[in-house]
């Protein structure tokens, strides 16, 4: 891993501070963190691995060397500067992994239906084989498990992206108000 790429993790561009670097941290840790999907095994397995990528990229920065080279500062001097352009790159890199793990949970939501319809079809065609029609009903009720178990996950991120859409237009509001202060 890159200067570049630990950046880019983050969310952040070349100019970012070591407080900029620990801000967008901190709000990428606190969305992405694999306990919040603990519902869905695959989600909690993808955000684990996400979650890695977001450590290794904080570490780079902070212990790699770098940290007191970003901006000329060292990470014990205090940063006075605007903390809220890094927190809004920090939400907007959430905002594209939750909809990338929502649309994960919106394919299985699709095969969870698929299963219903199709075990329910075939358990209903067959039942004078009991055998095939027992399958085909297991199918059917996996169906629906997967169903409302992906639903609840679709249902779960949804509701991450409203606050981070909420938390995103209440930074913005707050630097327009200041620049129409000046």
């Amino acid at each position: 891993m890159n200067r570049d790429e630990a950046l880019r993790a983050l969310g952040l561009d070349h100019s970012a501070s070591v407080d900029d670097i620990k801000s967008a941290y901190r709000e990428m840790v606190q969305i992405l963190h694999p306990d919040k999907f603990a519902s869905n095994s695959k989600l909690q397995s993808r955000a684990t691995e996400q979650f890695k990528y977001l450590q290794e990229a904080y570490d780079f920065l902070m212990k790699g060397g770098s940290s007191s080279s970003v901006r000329g500062q060292s990470s014990d001097k205090p940063y006075t500067g605007d903390t809220r352009s890094a927190r809004l790159a920090g939400i907007a890199q959430a905002r594209v992994q939750l909809v990338e793990q929502k649309d994960l949970a919106l394919d299985q939501r699709r095969q969870g239906l698929i299963m219903l319809v199709a075990g329910g079809l075939v358990a209903f065609g067959l039942r004078r084989i009991p055998a095939i029609a027992g399958i085909a009903s297991a199918v059917a009720v996996w169906g629906v498990v997967q169903l409302f178990s992906s639903n609840n996950t679709v249902n779960t991120i949804d509701e991450h992206l409203k606050k981070l859409k909420k938390e995103q237009r209440r930074i913005e509001e707050e630097l327009a108000s200041e620049r129409s202060d000046s």
